[in-house]
């Protein structure tokens, strides 16, 4: 089974997206073999998050078992949140300019569901180091933190932040992102705290699956990595 944490459907503004629409992700994942994917539309994450959230469970009706839904939530707009019908909550601290430990997330910590969030080394919004804090007041909440924090040289610093804070799983996409990177990780935090992402439609999901499957790991830790870790995650919420 592989499982993809991290896509999204649409558009944005100024990154190049060939192929924006639910289909085109389909398409690609029956080629590969991925089960399926956790999206949340990119309007959410931009100006109107609530608009996208539905956007995004009718994608996810109209390919049933094919979509997760990540709801986004925009602290400064409130956004409502649900429990029912979603893997859990997108956060992304960079564009709204919020930081990741911020009491206005706290509806999103205490609804308790699990919580994908970029995260991005050296930024005032998302450092990993920020994971670490928000996983020591909710160690309840499994955080996946988005592209283990962005930057290569900041991959090492993630794992060992994260460390003491196994609800804490380390999101591989990014276009730095490579195979033997994601051996590393495995090796420092354990393959059972790393989980596969695309960012597809952003990036290539035939590159991103790539790395995984031609990464330098055991078979058993490969699985985890590919999709059993997330499974484990999600639980009953995962068709």
């Amino acid at each position: 089974m592989i499982l993809d944490a991290h896509g999204h459907v649409g558009t944005w503004p100024d990154f190049l997206i060939p192929d924006p629409t639910a289909g085109g992700l389909v398409a690609a994942m029956d080629r590969i073999g991925v089960t399926a994917m956790g999206i949340s539309h990119l309007l959410a994450v931009g100006p109107d998050a609530g608009r996208g959230n539905r956007l995004a469970r009718e994608i996810a009706e109209r390919h049933p078992g094919r979509f997760g839904v990540w709801q986004v939530y925009n602290p400064h707009h409130r956004t409502p949140l649900s429990r029912d019908g979603v893997w859990g909550v997108k956060l992304h601290p960079d564009v709204h300019q919020c930081r990741l430990d911020d009491p206005r997330y706290d509806p999103v910590w205490e609804l308790g569901l699990p919580v994908l969030s970029h995260g991005q080394t050296d930024s005032p919004w998302s450092d990993p180091e920020q994971f670490a804090t928000v996983a020591a007041r909710h160690p309840d909440v499994p955080i996946l933190m988005g592209h283990t924090g962005l930057w290569p040289s900041g991959f090492a610093r993630a794992a060992r932040l994260v460390a003491g804070h196994p609800n804490v799983f380390l999101e591989v996409c990014g276009s730095k992102s490579t195979g033997r990177w994601i051996a590393r990780l495995a090796s420092l935090a354990g393959a059972e705290r790393v989980v596969f992402g695309s960012d597809a439609c952003f990036l290539d999901l035939r590159i991103g699956y790539g790395r995984v499957a031609l990464a330098p790991l055991a078979p058993a830790d490969r699985a985890l990595i590919q999709g059993g870790n997330l499974a484990r995650i999600l639980g009953p919420r995962l068709p």
